[in-house]
């Protein structure tokens, strides 16, 4: 495609989201931005926040994984089931009962105002760092197939790109998004369909041929069971994507503030197991489209790319014709678009509400708090692609796994002893601890090889967890 043809695509994309943000914002209030009213369908929002949690990252990131761990991230998916199950039965029904705008409110009350600012604040760091990763793709690909060629600087590309999400976002928030996510997500989706569809007829295959190719191939291992040493071991996987939901949807204002924005309990939980079902066959259609892209590579005689990150983006602008590339674009922007633009509104929710403490009652001043807040991130989240763009040197989806274990570590264990202990711990002393753990953690897993003889990878958040937990009660006060 011509550097034309891609940005009248953009702009027609971005056309379509503005009309979307048009008619669900104008109407709406600072309730209608943190909480959408409460009047979100609860299938809307399951549908779009499939799109939300694959992301960019999962759209580049996972197709890329097949050529180094073949299938066996399926161990963890699967684990993302059980994490929804304990979302929806353990962590919204106390959301719910407190009535919750900011989930992290519930540890002010159960132990402290430093314990609720360090949380909040562990969040505004875990998602900043998470929205920018999963920006810098998409901006990255923008820059490659258009404005490279026209001498455009990289930092004018970010700047676009986000003014764009504000320029949606800044009325409606989250009642915007709700329906914003689920249009992204159903592109998204389509432009990994339509790739599948378009691979296997140049290899003139049909579906019972794709099965037997991919089965028969060397990526086709799913499970690990007999090395314990592996970081595809399937116990390490499975339990470690269980505790990655929990934190990374559970306790992640991001996430929840969706499921807040449904009608009432019943609908939420409905919305969480439905949302949890659709993600497996939704991942397993991206290892497919892996193990595909691969196979399609090994039969033409292309190079297969050194970086897994760069197969995807390699094949569809380059090998597999016009009609590829305009649907991997389209489904890259969707994937991109439906986490960054949630994460700036929850972002901004948090921010207002936990850090800046406004005050929901008093509706102009929340809501000219709200804007600069809005403001102040999206200026943050250009600081923090650009850099991530000059130090990036790995592949992106296990940086934000390997950051989220250090940053989100805190919050499983705080939440975990404020939920499954009834001890009261000294509120100033809570920072330190959070601090601590994920200083311990990342001296462990730099020194477990040598020490222990295992190796740790994303099982480290659970490490993490339990550091701060251990540390919690060490600190709590006698009754």
């Amino acid at each position: 495609m011509t550097p034309i043809t891609i940005l009248t695509v953009v702009i027609g994309y971005f056309a379509l989201l503005l009309i979307i943000s048009y008619f669900t914002g104008r109407k709406a209030d600072n309730k209608g931005f943190f909480v959408g009213n409460k009047q979100s369908p609860w299938y809307v929002v399951a549908f779009g926040m499939v799109g939300a949690s694959l992301s960019g990252v999962t759209f580049i990131s996972v197709p890329g994984w097949v050529k180094s761990i073949d299938f066996t991230y399926m161990q963890m998916v699967f684990g993302y089931m059980l994490g929804y199950i304990v979302v929806a039965n353990i962590l919204l029904p106390l959301y719910y009962k407190l009535n919750l705008t900011s989930i992290y409110t519930y540890l002010d009350g159960r132990f402290g105002r430093a314990s609720y600012k360090t949380g909040a604040s562990f969040f505004l760091l875990s998602r900043t760092i998470g929205a920018s990763f999963r920006l810098f793709l998409m901006a990255n690909v923008l820059q490659i197939t258009v404005f490279d060629s026209w001498g455009v600087p990289f930092a004018v590309t970010v700047v676009l790109t986000i003014l764009l999400i504000w320029l949606y976002t800044f009325k409606g928030g989250i009642k915007t998004i709700v329906w914003t996510d689920t249009l992204q997500t159903l592109f998204m989706l389509l432009a990994v369909g339509v790739s599948i569809f378009l691979i296997m007829d140049k290899l003139n295959m049909d579906i019972s041929g794709l099965t037997n190719m991919i089965s028969e191939s060397e990526y086709s291992k799913v499970f690990v069971f007999d090395d314990w040493q592996s970081k595809q071991n399937f116990f390490k996987q499975f339990f470690t994507g269980a505790f990655i939901t929990i934190v990374m949807t559970g306790l992640d204002q991001d996430m929840m503030q969706k499921n807040l924005s449904c009608k009432n309990l019943a609908e939420a939980k409905k919305n969480m197991y439905w949302y949890g079902f659709a993600f497996i066959p939704a991942n397993l259609l991206f290892l497919v489209l892996g193990a595909l892209l691969l196979i399609f590579a090994q039969h033409e005689g292309i190079a297969i790319p050194e970086r897994g990150d760069d197969l995807f983006p390699l094949l569809a602008t380059q090998y597999l014709g016009p009609v590829v590339s305009l649907f991997f674009l389209v489904g890259l922007m969707a994937a991109a678009y439906s986490s960054a633009d949630s994460a700036l509104t929850s972002l901004t929710t948090s921010f207002t509400v936990d850090i800046l403490g406004a005050d929901e009652s008093d509706e102009s001043k929340t809501k000219s708090l709200r804007r600069q807040s809005h403001l102040l991130f999206s200026a943050l989240l250009l600081v923090v692609i650009m850099i991530f763009r000059a130090i990036n040197d790995d592949s992106v989806i296990a940086a934000i796994f390997t950051v989220a274990g250090y940053t989100y570590g805190p919050l499983l264990g705080l939440y975990a002893f404020g939920l499954f202990t009834k001890f009261k711990v000294k509120d100033k002393l809570v920072p330190i601890i959070a601090i601590l753990s994920p200083l311990i953690s990342y001296i462990l897993k730099d020194n477990a090889m040598d020490w222990f003889g295992i190796s740790i990878g994303f099982e480290l958040l659970m490490i993490n967890g339990a550091l701060t937990f251990l540390g919690l009660l060490f600190i709590r006060k006698k009754q």
